[in-house]
């Protein structure tokens, strides 16, 4: 968790301890991990598809903003 939350503050220039939740995408595309921080510590939750990948916006300067309902989409229908 530590590696991807520098990752955030380094690679996006984020705080990753702002409470916001991170997607970040493995490269062969399988696996998703998400990470935030709920005010009392750093919680991760990753998935990885057996087949398939996940469906990826294309990011126009490194990152995407996502809605709630499309977070759900990738999670659920994966």
């Amino acid at each position: 968790m530590q590696g991807l939350a520098l990752q955030v503050q380094e690679k996006l220039g984020r705080d990753p301890h702002a409470g916001y939740l991170y997607v970040i995408r493995g490269r062969s595309g399988n696996l998703i991990k998400i990470i935030w921080h709920d005010g009392l510590g750093m919680s991760l939750y990753a998935k990885r598809l057996e087949t398939g990948r996940f469906l990826w916006p294309s990011p126009a300067d490194g990152s995407v903003s996502i809605s709630p309902a499309q977070l759900t989409y990738m999670l659920v229908s994966a």
